[in-house]
């Protein structure tokens, strides 16, 4: 007969806040991918519509984790010029140059795409990985 009781499970890892200089030189290099190639890939131009429509990406860097957003606006009637960020892809930092890279679901969770990558390879990933687009 099998014993009843509980029984401990590893949760998942957290990521690791780096130092100053570290942490500076994280936030400059996603800064950078957002600025070339991200907006003129994906944001040439602002066109209002009568629905929600992007009009800039950018970024915000919190407790080891630096999240890819796209600042949308709303075109409806009833809240003309109502403004909010939508999250598309982060980046966790788990170790020294180890990082994670997530997408954000429709369903508000964020789910993991590759693991244990380099900050470089990390944001040739957000760069190119067709599942990591911002929504636009």
């Amino acid at each position: 007969m099998p014993r009843k009781g509980y029984m401990w499970v590893q949760g998942k890892p957290s990521p690791e806040s780096p130092k100053e200089p570290e942490k500076q030189a994280i936030i400059a290099a996603c800064e950078a991918v957002i600025s070339n190639p991200l907006k003129p890939r994906y944001l040439p131009e602002i066109t209002p519509k009568e629905t929600n429509y992007p009009i800039d990406i950018s970024g915000d860097y919190r407790g080891g984790r630096y999240r890819f957003m796209v600042r949308c606006r709303s075109g409806f009637p009833h809240n003309t010029g109502y403004e909010f960020d939508e999250p598309f892809a982060r980046i966790d930092r788990m170790g020294p140059d180890r990082f994670n890279i997530q997408r954000m679901h429709d369903s508000g969770e964020w789910f993991l795409v590759h693991e244990a990558k380099t900050l470089a390879e990390a944001l040739d990933l957000v760069a190119t990985d067709e599942i990591l687009q911002p929504p636009i």
